[in-house]
């Protein structure tokens, strides 16, 4: 799977109504997937700013240029935000088997534990049967 349809997966998932646009309201919702929050007027700033042909909504293009844009820093910073999704407290700052299960439940893709070691050991560079920061960041590039 290339990028763009892992791009294309993602974006999917996130269009609730299926008509190829994320709203304010589904962006909302995927927030609340992944245990954040974001108000009404948030959602609204976050898809204005983002919207490229200004029908108040996110296209699957405004979408990967979100996704692709920002600079390093910001890439750096992103990649963080998202690995502490997956975190779990106590963990020691590691995506565990039981961390990755419970995020992909969360984005509706149910997995086993043992497919979640399964997919941990694949990117798992030191062998400690968990996923650290720096494993995560080889993992997303």
């Amino acid at each position: 799977m290339d990028k763009r349809e892992q791009y294309e997966r993602v974006f999917s998932h996130f269009d609730g109504d299926k008509d190829g646009k994320i709203s304010p309201a589904e962006l909302r919702q995927c927030v609340a997937a992944v245990g954040g929050e974001m108000s009404p007027a948030e959602a609204e700033a976050a898809v204005a700013a983002l919207d490229g042909d200004g029908d108040g909504h996110l296209g699957f293009e405004d979408f990967m240029a979100f996704v692709e844009g920002g600079g390093a820093e910001e890439r750096a910073a992103d990649l963080k935000e998202a690995f502490r999704m997956y975190e779990v407290d106590g963990s020691g700052g590691c995506i565990t088997p039981k961390s990755l299960k419970r995020m992909l439940s969360r984005l509706g893709e149910s997995r086993s534990l043992d497919e979640c070691k399964a997919m941990i050991a694949r990117f798992d560079l030191n062998g400690d049967g968990v996923i650290n920061f720096d494993e995560f960041r080889v993992m997303m590039s």
